[in-house]
């Protein structure tokens, strides 16, 4: 039996149970002597009298404080001001970790924001950024359309990791490579020329600022420029018919990299 006369002491089960630990965990402490039963019953087994527990509960402390077992023992008959330099330094390191652990969860609170939102601006920020023409409610939108794809994970992401500042450059790159497309056209650039297939390329990496994008992602992409009322009349503004001609310039880009327009996949 564990129990005992309290006179007596306490067996090592009843110990390891009310401080939470193994009897296995109680024996290597006594082997090693850093933590023993003093007192004998009197039926002859060795117990823990109080001072004995008040022991343990010591090494249990020092131990969750991240102190080496063997480094224990000296701590226990240390003078006050050894353990006082112990704790200190054990609490800044814990104060420590806890500040590393919150900035965990604040990014992780952020990830999961951008998750929901997509862009971590309020809207005086977007329309700053994206400009007047932009609505706020087409991050939901494209939540809904894409939320359960790999894209829209590594989108949300980055979004999770951007400034303002940072938003601010992303989309002026994007700015100047449709200022560049629409130039090109201008002029008369024709699809599938060396030029033409540089400013899809650019097109293409200004894609890669949001997610990770193939070619024949971006003809995808491409694609809904001409189907979707809202991107045609946008790219059309800049330049009429400059959202059908991208279109060509980046399928012929394709085909002169071995993509196929007309199997282009989601990859």
């Amino acid at each position: 039996m564990d129990a005992s006369d309290p006179r007596d002491g306490e067996r090592v089960g009843t110990v390891a149970r009310r401080l939470g630990v193994s009897v296995r965990t109680l024996h290597h402490w006594d082997a090693l002597g850093v933590a023993g039963p003093s007192g004998r019953s009197a039926n002859g087994y060795r117990s823990y009298l109080p001072a004995d527990v008040a022991r343990l509960r010591r090494v249990l402390l020092f131990r969750e404080l991240g102190v080496a077992l063997q480094d224990v023992p000296a701590l226990l008959i240390a003078d006050a001001a050894t353990r006082r330099a112990e704790l200190d330094g054990r609490r800044a390191a814990i104060v420590e970790k806890i500040a590393e652990m919150q900035s965990l969860v604040d990014d992780v609170d952020r990830l999961i924001a951008a998750d929901r939102e997509g862009v971590l601006l309020d809207e005086a920020e977007q329309t700053e950024v994206f400009g007047t023409a932009w609505n706020p409610e087409w991050s939901a939108a494209a939540r809904e359309r894409w939320g359960n794809t790999a894209q829209w994970a590594e989108y949300s992401e980055r979004s999770a990791g951007r400034s303002t500042d940072d938003w601010r450059d992303v989309t002026g790159a994007m700015n100047q490579v449709i200022t560049a497309l629409a130039e090109a056209k201008r002029h008369g650039t024709v699809p599938g020329s060396d030029a033409a297939n540089v400013l899809a390329e650019r097109h293409r990496a200004a894609l890669g600022e949001y997610f990770h994008c193939t070619l024949s992602m971006q003809v995808l992409v491409a694609r809904r420029y001409v189907t979707e009322p809202g991107f045609a009349a946008t790219f059309d503004e800049e330049e009429p018919g400059l959202a059908a001609w991208m279109e060509e310039v980046i399928e012929a880009n394709a085909r002169a990299h071995g993509v196929d327009p007309a199997t282009a996949t989601w990859e």
